[in-house]
This record gives structure tokens, sequence and C-alpha cells, in this order.
């Protein structure tokens, strides 16, 4: 029996453009952003905020010098970060609040403090509500240091809420990350470009909206 739903952010929940990143950051001056940003994992001082060895001044000040003009502002380089997300549509946080009534909601997102108390935490708020509301519980790379496909993120969820894998579908659009997940015993549903986590629910016989 499912009784709960466990959801990656990007891709899934948030749309995300990774070349929308890349050109920002180019136009303060990095030549090389293509080397640090990837779809699905992040290299350099992008896996340092990420995976919760870097702060955000750290990751500032190392973007700095990799750009080689220390004049930056915080609020430029976070501007260009924040780039890589382009928003949640509406339709999709109601999808969430439906699926909430019958099911415990979950989050686990390879994220940084930059986005998460920023632009994630507003694109959340489009319906009116915040991301504590749709979900019952929540664990970031950056505060869980670890990053998926690692083993530990996947067990802090587990540990830290007492979900059973076996009784849990994990959506994610990274197949690697759907591998990683599948091995520790979840249900596991691979989320597509241009597919929404909801039409595919039609599949599992039973759920309930």
């Amino acid at each position: 029996m499912i009784k709960n739903l466990l959801f990656d952010l990007g891709g899934v929940i948030m749309d995300i453009k990774r070349d929308n990143c890349v050109a920002a950051f180019k136009e303060l001056g990095m030549r090389n952003p293509d080397e640090y940003l990837g779809e699905y994992v992040q290299a350099g001082p992008f896996a340092g905020i990420e995976d919760g060895s870097m702060t955000p001044a750290q990751f500032r000040d190392e973007m700095r010098k990799i750009i080689g003009n220390e004049n930056l502002t915080d609020r430029q380089i976070d501007t260009a970060f924040e780039r890589f997300l382009t928003g949640i549509p509406v339709r999709r946080l109601r999808e969430l609040e439906k699926l909430h009534h019958h099911y415990g909601m979950y989050l686990i997102s390879n994220t940084n403090p930059i986005m998460w108390n920023d632009e994630i935490a507003r694109w959340f708020r489009e319906d009116g509500h915040d991301v504590n509301y749709y979900f019952d519980g929540i664990v970031t790379s950056f505060e869980a240091k670890s990053m998926k496909p690692e083993r530990k993120i996947f067990m802090d969820v587990v540990e830290k809420y007492g979900i059973q894998p076996d009784e849990t579908i994990f959506f994610d659009d990274s197949i690697k990350n759907c591998e990683a997940a599948r091995a520790l015993g979840f249900h596991t549903q691979h989320v597509g470009e241009g597919q929404e986590f909801y039409d595919l629910l039609e599949k599992y016989p039973g759920i309930k909206e």
C-alpha cells in the first residue's frame, strides 16, 4: 500500500533552465560556467554550496575569484545563480495540496540556501501558502550534507520522518536518482521532460487525489 509520496524539486515541481544560469554568469564575466553547472549535479563552488560544505558568503567570495571581479555584489551573484529557476505553475501546487489530503508528502532536493530562502520560497507562496503547507517533511542537500544520488540523503528522509521506502513513491527527473532510490526499496517514477507528476500517478491503481 502506498502511504507516502516523495518529490524531487527541480524538474518535477519547480521548472528549471540551466542555460539561463549559464548565460547569466557569462554576463558577469565568467568564462566557463558550463564546466561547473550540470543538469543534475554541480561542480566547484556550486557543489560546495549544495552539499553544505560552503556557506553562502564563502560561495560568493569564491565566485568573485573565479570570475576575476572583486567588485561583484552579493545580489549580482545571487541573481545570476537564481536564473536557474523559472517558476512553479499553480496547477502543480494545487495538485500537491489535493494529494496531501490522502498521503504523507515529502520533499528531497539538491539545492542551496541562496535559492531555498529566496526564489524557491517565493514561488511556493504563489498560491497563498508557504512550502511547509504542502509537505510533512523536507530534506535539503545543504542541510543533510549529502546530495542525491548518495544513500545518506535518502536515509535521512527515512530516519527523520519514519517513512518506509516500500510504502513510498519517489518522483525525480534524474534516472540515476531513481535508480539509487529503487536500490533502497522505494517505488520510483521518472518524470521526463514535458511530463507532469500528477498525470503519471494514473498508472498506480488506487492512488487518490
